[in-house]
């Protein structure tokens, strides 16, 4: 009896292990998960800009030199008046007033911009012109009388001399001035003091003639003592025969 089971025990096993293997071959497989998504792409930088100015403070009319550097920037504007600039490099500009520069950059990541102020002084008002002083003025506007040898008329040349000298003396009313008179190196000593005098007082009467007060005029004579021309000759000579005028004290 037990031996005839046995055929039947090993063929139900057989089917058994072979039911086994058709389930599991039916069986899905695992689906595999996704792949995870890649990471964001980094967030874009903010620009950064600089700006400086080479000198900061200026005389009115001159220039300088604006300066800059930026990263992380498409577009770059300098104000005022400069405009759209490269990422890096300078100007010269030549402002009118006091100004603030100010740059601007702007890219992806956003806005950035950068000041810088400039002084601009105004040069103080030229001095006024010197006004020349009375005496100054006498000594460019008068002119002296020169004479002949041995003569005391007034000659031509001294008559036009002496009217220069009478429209000076007309815009300073209070003016007084002394009248030297004057001769060259020949003669005695007594003898030009003479003809000094009166050539001098010759010179008086010329402008008293042409409306100089008479009381404004003084005279006095040196003769040959102060000669004006120290060489010997008639171009030094006729230089040293004259009226000469001074501001009188």
């Amino acid at each position: 009896m037990i031996h005839s089971h046995r055929p039947v025990s090993r063929a139900l096993l057989i089917s058994a292990a072979a039911l086994a293997i058709f389930v599991a071959g039916c069986a899905k497989k695992p689906v595999a998960a996704p792949p995870p998504p890649p990471p964001p792409p980094p967030a874009a930088l903010k620009p950064t800009v600089t700006l400086s100015a080479n000198p900061t403070t200026i005389m009115k009319g001159d220039s300088l030199k604006l300066s800059w550097t930026s990263t992380d920037a498409t577009n770059l504007s300098i104000a005022p008046e400069v405009g759209a600039v490269t990422a890096q490099g300078s100007t010269t500009v030549t402002p009118s007033d006091s100004t603030t520069y100010t740059i601007t950059a702007t890219g992806p990541g956003g806005n950035a911009d950068a000041s810088v102020h400039v002084t601009v002084n105004t040069p103080p008002p030229p001095p006024p012109p010197k006004v020349p002083s009375y005496y100054e003025l006498f000594l460019k506007e008068v002119r002296d009388a020169y004479f002949d040898y041995d003569k005391a008329d007034i000659r031509p040349d001294a008559r036009e001399a002496l009217q220069a000298t009478a429209n000076f003396l007309k815009g300073y009313p209070n003016a007084h001035v002394t009248i030297e008179g004057h001769c060259d190196e020949r003669g005695s000593t007594e003898y030009n003091l003479a003809l000094g005098d009166r050539r001098a007082s010759a010179v008086k009467q010329y402008l008293v003639s042409l409306g100089i007060p008479a009381d404004h005029l003084n005279t006095v004579s040196y003769g040959k003592e102060k000669p004006f021309c120290m060489e010997s000759g008639e171009t030094c000579w006729q230089q040293n025969r004259r009226g000469h005028f001074v501001p009188a004290k």
